[in-house]
C-alpha cells in the first residue's frame, strides 16, 4: 500500500506529462515485478468491463491494482499501482453500495467528478453538473464545521444574504468533490485534494477565473476558520493558490443605445410599462445594481433633493442623486401605479418602492428579466443589469467627472475597482494622449 501511495504521489506530480509517457512508466514498472509476482504484467480492460472489475476487487480487495491512464481508452493493472485516479471512484467510496452497482455508473452519477473516458470533442461540450444544494450540511463529516462556520460569517461577519448563499454553494461543491474522491470528514482534507479540486473546476466544470477566485477564496476562509478553532490539526489550503485573473474591460452602451433601451417600453408591452421605464431609467440615471433596485424602500426616496439612499454590498450605505427624467418617471410610477397594485396593504408590499403585478417587493431575477425584455425589443443584444451600470459609469468619466466620485456613486469599496472604467472610454485615452504627450499629433 505504501508502493501505491507513492506512486499515486509521483503520477500526480506529473501534472500535464502526456498520457503515453505516463503508460510507457507503469508498463517498466509492471514489467520490473513479473519475475517476482504471478498477476500478468498489463491487461487492457474496455471501459465496459468496470463492473466486472469493481465486483472482483469487492471480493478480494488484495488481488490486481489498477492504474487508470488519463487520455488512453484502456485501465492497466499492475501490482504496483495501488493509487486511486483522479477519474476512478475510491474503493472506500463503494463499500457502501451493492454489488451489483458498477463503478461506471457511479462516475456518471456523480455530480463533482465526470468520467474521462468520453472523448476530447465531448469533453468541450459537456460540462460536470453542480453539486445538489445543502449537500455539505448533510455529510457527517462537514455538517457540524459548516454550520459553525456559516454563523460566524452571518453574525460575526455580517455578510449579506447574497454572500452567504454563494459562500454555501461553493462548499457544496466542494464537499460533493471531496466525498466523491473517497474523503468523508474535513479532518482528511489533504493540500493535493483542493489541488484536485481546482483543477475540476476549470477543467471540468470550465467555470470562468472569476468564479473559479471566488471559490478559491471561500475555500481558504473555511479552512483558516476549522483551523483557528483547532478542528483540524492543520490548515490544508494554507498554500493554495488563486488562478490568474484577467480583468476584462466591462460592456457598455453608448448614449444613443441607451435612449432606445429606456425608450422602449410603452403601452404596447403590457399595463407594467409605466414601472418598467421607472426602473430602467433609475438604473441608468444612478448605476444601482438589480437587487438594489428590488431593495431599496418608499422612505429611501427624497423627491424634494431627487435623492436615493441606498444600501448596497456590505450593507454599505451611499446617497445617490437621480436625474431629471429617472425622477419624473418614478414619480409618474408613485403616484399613477403603484397605488393600484398594493392597494393600501403595504405589509404585503414590505414598503418597497418597486413591486410586482402582485403587489408584492420585486426580486432580483424580474429586474433581470425586465432588462433582457425591453433590451431585445431595442434590438440589442447581450444586455443585462450591470450593463446599464456599466454605461452609467462609462458616461460620467466621458462627461469629464472624476474617478473618486464615480467611486461614490457606485459604492466600490476601492477605487482600484472604479479604475477599470477608465480604459473603456478609448476617444478620452486618445484625448489625454494628445493634450499631454509631445508627439502624439
Amino acid at each position: 500500500m505504501q508502493e501505491g501511495c507513492r506512486f499515486h504521489a509521483h503520477r500526480s506530480a506529473l501534472g500535464s506529462m502526456p498520457a503515453i509517457r505516463v503508460a510507457n512508466r507503469a508498463r517498466r514498472s509492471a514489467t520490473s515485478m513479473k519475475s517476482s509476482d504471478s498477476v500478468p504484467a498489463t491487461t487492457s480492460l474496455a471501459p465496459s468491463s468496470l463492473e466486472a472489475r469493481v465486483s472482483q476487487q469487492s471480493s478480494d480487495t488484495t488481488s490486481k491494482r489498477r492504474v487508470a491512464v488519463q487520455g488512453s481508452n484502456a485501465i492497466h493493472t499492475s501490482p504496483r499501482a495501488a493509487a486511486t485516479p483522479p477519474a476512478v471512484v475510491s474503493p472506500r467510496a463503494t463499500d457502501h453500495l451493492p454489488k451489483n452497482v458498477s463503478q461506471e455508473q457511479v462516475l456518471q452519477n456523480s455530480f463533482a467528478m465526470p468520467s474521462n473516458s468520453r472523448s476530447a470533442g465531448s469533453a468541450s461540450s459537456q460540462k460536470a453538473a453542480l453539486a445538489p444544494k445543502g449537500t455539505a450540511s448533510e455529510m457527517p463529516g462537514f455538517s457540524m464545521p459548516l454550520r459553525r462556520f456559516m454563523t460566524y460569517a452571518r453574525v460575526e461577519c455580517g455578510l449579506a444574504p447574497a454572500t452567504l448563499e454563494a459562500y454555501a454553494r461553493d462548499l457544496d461543491d466542494l464537499v460533493g468533490d471531496l466525498v466523491a474522491r473517497g474523503v468523508s470528514s474535513a479532518l482528511d482534507v489533504r493540500p493535493e485534494h483542493l489541488v484536485e479540486h481546482v483543477r475540476f473546476l476549470s477543467r471540468d466544470r470550465a467555470l470562468d477565473p472569476s468564479t473559479i477566485v471566488r471559490h478559491v477564496s471561500t475555500v481558504r476562509v473555511f479552512f483558516r476558520f476549522l483551523h483557528a478553532n483547532r478542528d483540524i490539526p492543520d490548515n490544508p489550503a494554507r498554500l493554495l493558490e488563486r488562478p490568474t485573473k484577467w480583468r476584462k474591460l466591462p460592456d457598455v452602451l453608448s448614449p444613443a443605445q441607451m435612449r432606445k433601451l429606456v425608450e422602449a417600453p410603452n403601452a404596447d408591452h403590457g399595463e407594467l410599462w409605466i414601472r418598467d421605464r421607472a426602473i430602467l431609467e433609475l438604473m441608468y440615471a444612478s448605476g444601482l445594481r438589480a437587487s438594489e433596485v428590488g431593495s431599496v424602500r418608499l422612505n429611501q426616496w427624497f423627491p424634494t433633493i431627487a435623492s436615493l439612499s441606498v444600501i448596497g454590498k456590505g450593507s454599505k450605505q451611499r446617497i445617490v442623486p437621480v436625474g431629471e427624467y429617472a425622477a419624473r418617471a418614478l414619480e409618474r410610477w408613485l403616484s399613477e401605479q403603484r397605488p393600484q397594485l398594493v392597494e393600501g396593504n403595504e405589509g404585503r408590499a414590505d414598503h418597497r418602492l418597486f413591486v410586482s403585478n402582485r403587489g408584492k417587493p420585486l426580486e432580483r431575477v424580474a429586474v433581470w428579466m425586465l432588462v433582457k425584455k425591453y433590451a431585445a425589443a431595442a434590438g440589442l443584444h447581450d444586455v443585462h443589469p450591470h450593463v446599464l451600470r456599466h454605461s452609467f459609469a462609462t458616461d460620467l468619466l466621458r462627461g469629464g467627472c472624476d474617478l473618486r466620485t464615480v467611486q461614490e456613486f457606485l459604492g466600490h469599496a476601492s477605487v482600484v475597482t472604479t479604475q477599470i472604467y477608465t480604459h473603456v472610454d478609448k476617444s478620452r485615452l486618445r484625448e489625454v494622449a494628445r493634450k499631454f504627450h509631445p508627439r502624439f499629433g
